[in-house]
């Protein structure tokens, strides 16, 4: 009788003996081969006396049937931890079978979940939450009987354990209920709350998974929560603010009020919810450690990994709140909170102030920027020197975040930072490396932005950093040098140069040496490779190119790492961009490891429901393959997500994932031809993407299939076969639509704004040719406007609030710019009359943000947004009929925009009258008086450096459009007098094109005011920022100056200083 037979088995698998185990696991191995294996497993599972082996059997058959479905005869088909087991086989049952093919179990949950007895209705709703867990859709047809059910078991307050499996059904099946089941859920909430927090008095463990339902609820149907969004948050306060509870319990709580915040703060406002969640959010994040205890940041050995800790999730809801409420309203809240903190005795309370006003700086950023830098910043200065190093570490956080988000205004301060910085560097030696940590991350951040203001700090920068590579015998001390180093480069460019070669040196050094615990060290020095890569300079770096191509694949052969791998990408796509010629060779082994990165599921881990102790009974033989769970393409097929307790994701993966996107799109668009043969499978892969769980990596998918429709452009152009425009049309016809969807449809803002980026450089780019299917340009026009009206799934529609209000959170008014982005880039694209219905349509919705009562912001947008679209229409067929149609709609908002308070706004306004000049001449001649009265006005008081070059460069191109209009004995010497151009280097191309084309037609005029033209040419020759084109105009109108006046040129050249004179003369003579 093989159940007797197999009984002994499971019962000597239970012995503390390893031998007999061993011996025991080689019988059952052998049993498993007889197909009567799975009758016997149903008789001991029912039979015997011993738990353990009933539980054993029930695991062991739920296996067998999953595994052996298809091969069982049809007439065998049909204590708590042994019920969990027999559960958990009807639920494998089911998902193999539909549950309306086995009546007796839809009769068993019936009668088992309405029974009197308690007992009977805990395990009905066992099996019911197993067995609907397992596969929740088939049981569609009965999601209203059991929500109905679930209203009545959540009143059964005094079982908590039924409360449980309840709430675990509940959150089975929110994902794939449907609009007829969405008052049913919704009546289910208040119930929900109640029953939670009896749920908390019984099991807190039990509890804290339970409050999943939330997210479930959010992720899948905020609208159900909406009506109840006070209720949940006064309820998720309340834990929240309990001490008593575990971690993990306040951790669901406060990272529920998080979520609510980002996808309905409008509601969350209207229902004046901010007040009170401030009064529990700060008396977390400023607690103080229990005693003896430091908070994980402030621990020596911090490993960057954030435990489950409330104070941490409470300085996130901050951040939360930054990134998507207005500023205004939230500050006025806000800051007396931070404010008591800063001000306060306790350090951790100090502390608490400081991470607050951190994570403020992203979300916020023009308005700290423009209202309230200078006080912040004396704060954060005041903080560094605190007596409290917790305190200190904070003010570092915080400055590094500054550094990051409020450029460029952080780094005019850096006098007064640097030596504070500096003065933590020289204590290098003595200062705990997890502090020292800090530091650098605040150093490198300010760093980074510095740009040319660096000079004068370099020499000992570099003398610290490479003593630190050449001496520390800490490698995590050689790790924060060689990431400073990088920063500096992104600031430093070409003054790094007589740097470099001992730089490059230690940087081989550690990219040679594959022992374990240099790879952090490795990861860096990769990253800094990139850096420097693109910053020295193509003279400098270009002989290095393929020994680093060479260091990068070989190092992916030698390390199994995702960072080590992700890094070699970017150093790829920096080479690509450097010498191209020398990634070519080494493509196919490159774009092989990077789609295999983008196909691996590594790192994507299913958990699965106490199986793994019995992996070894179950790796049959003769199917030769792994019981254990392993997401490769081959076996997807056995390991249905459905059995899969969740998915974890590792962030090394994704950022693998995202970063082989980028260096793919960088890559295909820098090496042309020499990636064709690798374009088709590149793009297959990416293409994937698009809908990945993970937003980064959608975000990065979006951004390559761009770069792809712009490689294959740049191809035809240079090769202009049929066989690639075909090519170029079919990347088109699937990335356009692809783009247009997601932007409607993806829930992440951004994403959205990478997918408008992309879109605008795609369009940029093809020009017209990305605009030939029928329909795309009114598909185009209509997503941009529906951005711009807040209609997107994104911008969190929907629901009762009406948006009129004019204040909203910076992240989506960025969406919005990137959106208004795409109408001068598509006004550059197309024939003007084509384009003008729809910009029409468009205008309205930029000009109405331009009003006194909008933001800075939103003003400089859109009067930037005309006068970029205005400086499309001069270059395209047709342009100047339709910017004369638009000029009486367009002059008093540009009129009133030179008024502005604003200077970038006054900046923009000035830029678009003179664009409106040049696309419309002698259309607009009757506005040309108001014009010059305006500018006239504007020139005796502004004092913007950049307004004035701007007001210099719009005089220029209103006599270019139109010389009639212009009296230029007042204008000229009024427009010379105020050169050279002082900040705006890309207008010295307009002002020499002027005065060359004013030589051509009034050489008296030029040569009567010779002096002050030559002495501002002198400024701009050989100057790094001008390009090359100005320089030639430039050289051109002096020779032909000084050929044919040269009376007047060899005397003014005389009055200018002999450096200049020199120069001036140099460039004169060499032909």
């Amino acid at each position: 009788m093989m159940s007797e037979e197999l009984e002994r088995i499971l019962a000597r698998l239970t012995e503390p003996d390893n031998a007999v185990i061993q011996q025991a696991t080689a019988e059952l191995k052998q049993a498993f081969k007889d197909p009567a294996i799975i009758p016997a497993l149903c008789a001991v599972m029912t039979g015997s006396q011993n738990p353990q082996v009933r539980q054993s059997a029930a695991v062991m058959l739920r296996m067998r049937v999953r595994k052996h479905w298809k091969k069982i005869s049809p007439d065998h088909r049909e204590r708590h931890t042994v019920r969990h087991s027999l559960s958990q086989l009807c639920a494998v049952l089911v998902k193999h079978e539909t549950p309306d093919r086995w009546p007796a179990l839809l009769a068993l949950l019936n009668q088992s979940t309405k029974s009197n007895n308690p007992q009977d209705r805990q395990v009905g709703l066992l099996l019911l939450s197993k067995v609907v867990g397992s596969n929740p859709e088939p049981f569609k047809p009965h999601y209203k009987q059991l929500l109905q059910l679930f209203g009545t078991v959540l009143l059964d307050l005094n079982n908590p354990t039924a409360l449980y499996y309840c709430i675990l059904t509940l959150t089975a099946i929110t994902a794939y209920t449907g609009t007829e089941e969405m008052n049913l859920m919704r009546s289910l909430i208040p119930k929900l709350l109640i029953a939670l927090k009896h749920l908390i008095q019984a099991d807190q463990d039990q509890a804290s998974e339970a409050m999943e339902v939330f997210d479930e609820l959010m992720e899948s149907e905020v609208s159900i929560v909406v009506p109840h969004i006070a209720e949940i948050v006064r309820f998720c306060l309340e834990i929240s603010a309990d001490v008593s509870l575990s971690d993990s319990l306040r951790v669901k709580a406060l990272s529920c009020i998080a979520v609510l915040i980002r996808l309905k703060s409008k509601a969350v406002l209207k229902h004046k919810l901010l007040q009170p969640i401030l009064q529990v959010v700060f008396p977390i994040l400023s607690a103080a450690p229990p005693p003896g205890e430091e908070d994980p940041e402030d621990e020596e050995n911090d490993t960057e990994g954030d435990s489950e800790n409330p104070k941490h999730f409470a300085v996130q809801v901050i951040d939360t709140m930054a990134l998507h409420m207005p500023p205004e309203k939230l500050f006025n809240q806000l800051l007396p909170f931070t404010q008591a903190c800063l001000s306060s005795e306790n350090p951790y309370e100090r502390k608490g102030g400081l991470m607050c006003m951190a994570v403020l700086a992203e979300g916020c950023a023009d308005h700290i920027r423009t209202k309230m830098l200078s006080s912040m910043l004396q704060t954060v200065c005041r903080s560094l020197s605190d007596n409290n190093q917790v305190v200190r570490s904070a003010a570092l956080f915080a400055l590094g975040q500054f550094s990051e988000h409020l450029q460029p205004d952080v780094s005019k301060f850096h006098a007064e930072l640097m030596p504070l910085l500096h003065g933590y560097l020289s204590a290098v030696n003595q200062t705990k490396i997890g502090h020292m940590t800090k530091a650098f991350y605040a150093l490198e951040n300010f760093l980074e932005n510095l740009g040319p203001e660096i000079e004068p700090y370099l020499p000992t920068l570099m003398e610290t950093m490479l003593s630190a590579l050449n001496n520390a015998e800490n490698l995590k001390l050689k790790e924060l040098a060689v990431s400073a180093i990088g920063a500096i480069a992104n600031a430093a460019k070409e003054m790094l140069v007589p740097y470099f070669p001992p730089i490059i040196e230690s940087l081989k050094g550690f990219l040679t040496d594959t022992s374990e615990e240099m790879r952090t060290l490795q990861t860096q020095a990769l990253d800094t490779l990139s850096v420097l890569a693109r910053t020295v300079g193509k003279e400098v770096f270009s002989p290095l190119a393929a020994e680093c191509v060479q260091l990068g694949l070989n190092l992916t052969d030698a390390v199994d790492d995702p960072d080590l791998r992700r890094c070699t990408y970017s150093l790829f796509s920096a080479v690509s961009d450097v010498s191209p010629d020398c990634l070519a060779p080494h493509l196919p082994p490159i774009t092989t490891v990077m789609l295999l990165s983008l196909r691996s599921t590594e790192g994507v881990t299913a958990h699965l429901d106490e199986d793994k102790q019995f992996v070894l009974l179950d790796d049959d033989d003769a199917d030769g393959e792994e019981g254990d769970v392993d997401l490769d393409e081959e076996s997807e097929t056995e390991v249905d997500d459905r059995d899969v307790a969740g998915f974890s994701v590792e962030n090394a993966y994704i950022d693998e994932k995202e970063d082989a996107c980028d260096a793919l799109g960088e890559i295909a668009f820098n090496t042309g031809v020499a990636f064709q043969p690798f374009l088709e499978s590149s793009f297959q892969q990416v293409y994937e993407l698009h809908d990945f769980p993970h937003e980064d990596v959608r975000r990065a998918a979006f951004g390559a299939m761009g770069q792809f429709c712009r490689a294959q452009h740049k191809v035809w152009k240079e090769n202009p076969t049929e066989a690639n425009h075909q090519a170029l049309h079919k990347l088109l016809q699937v990335v356009l639509p692809c783009f247009l969807e997601a932007v409607r449809q993806d829930r992440e803002r951004q994403v959205v704004m990478g997918i408008l980026e992309s879109m605008n450089a795609v369009i940029k780019s093809c020009q017209g040719e990305a605009l030939q299917a029928p329909g795309i340009v009114a598909e185009i026009s209509n997503a941009i406007k529906d951005v711009l009206k807040k209609k997107t799934v994104c911008q969190d529609v929907g629901g009762d609030e009406a948006d009129d209000d004019e204040q909203q959170a910076e992240y989506d008014a960025m969406l919005q710019e990137f959106a208004g982005e795409g109408i001068p880039v598509l006004a550059s694209a197309l024939p003007a009359e084509t384009f003008y219905p729809h910009l029409n349509d468009l205008l309205p919705l930029i000009m109405s943000k331009a009003k006194p009562s909008c933001t800075e912001a939103d003003r400089s947008f859109s009067i930037g947004t005309i006068g970029e679209t205005l400086h499309s229409l001069v270059s395209v067929a047709g342009g100047r009929a339709v910017a004369g149609r638009l000029s009486n709609r367009l002059l008093p908002v540009l009129v009133a925009g030179v008024r502005d308070s604003d200077a970038e706004v006054r900046n923009n306004s000035v830029f678009a009258l003179g664009a409106l000049a040049q696309a419309a001449g002698p259309i607009v001649a009757s506005d040309y008086p108001v014009m010059l009265s305006l500018f006239s006005n504007l020139l005796s008081k502004e004092s913007d450096p950049r307004v004035i070059d701007n007001l210099c460069a719009a005089l220029c191109r209103m006599i270019m459009s139109h010389i009639e209009g212009v009296p230029l004995e007042q204008v000229f010497p009024a427009l010379v007098a105020c050169l050279p151009l002082k900040e705006d280097m890309e207008e010295n191309k307009t002002i020499y094109s002027c005065l060359t084309f004013l030589y051509s037609h009034n050489p008296v005029l030029v040569v009567s005011h010779l002096k002050p033209i030559i002495s501002a040419a002198a400024h701009l020759l050989g100057m790094k920022d001008v390009d090359n084109e100005t320089q030639n105009t430039l050289l051109v109108l002096l020779r032909g100056l000084a050929q044919h006046h040269t009376k007047e040129f060899e005397s003014a050249v005389m009055s200018l200083p002999d450096e200049q004179r020199n120069k001036m003369t140099m460039a004169v003579t060499q032909s």
